[in-house]
């Protein structure tokens, strides 16, 4: 343990100080610079720009989005997390804008990025120890959105597909 402290502190890394935050109490404090971040990783990527919308209808989904993921990483260990209402929502929202499944698969692996990406220019405010098991709730959480998201476009496609019947006259 001692030399996993001293590895830690070696490279900059911080091992559960005074000044350490919960990878939950992070995020939240920097949901807007995600967000942007998001959003300038989407920018960057040609099939999900093919569709264009306003700031508001490409990011308006990401605050309940996080903070799901904030509570999720709440959660106690081995609370079944709930689902992501607002997930489900996106999805529906997306397959309505246009978006195939990989885009939206695309979407989801940018927020991961982004959340991975603000946690580690923020490590110096994290307990060391702390971080991985909250990564892999993350990637838990965002993966579970992703499969909401993915049953609503499965749902949109079956819709589409059924053939409406007409009414046969009586004789």
């Amino acid at each position: 343990m001692g030399e996993a402290i001293i590895f830690a502190e070696a490279n900059g890394e911080s091992t559960g100080g005074r000044d350490s935050q919960s990878v939950a109490d992070l995020l939240e404090s920097h949901i807007d610079d995600v967000i942007r971040d998001w959003l300038a990783r989407v920018e960057l990527e040609p099939d999900l720009n093919r569709i264009h919308l306003s700031f508001h209808d490409r990011t308006g989904h990401l605050p309940q989005l996080l903070h799901d993921v904030i509570r999720r990483l709440r959660l106690d260990e081995g609370t079944k997390a709930p689902i992501s209402e607002a997930a489900a929502h996106h999805g529906d929202l997306r397959a309505q804008q246009g978006y195939s499944i990989a885009m939206a698969v695309e979407e989801s692996r940018v927020l991961q990025v982004s959340i991975f990406s603000m946690l580690h220019k923020s490590q110096e405010h994290l307990d060391f120890q702390t971080v991985l098991p909250a990564v892999v709730t993350i990637a838990d959480e965002v993966d579970a959105q992703l499969k909401q998201q993915v049953l609503r476009f499965v749902d949109a496609d079956e819709l589409k597909s059924v053939k409406p019947t007409t009414p046969t006259k009586a004789a």
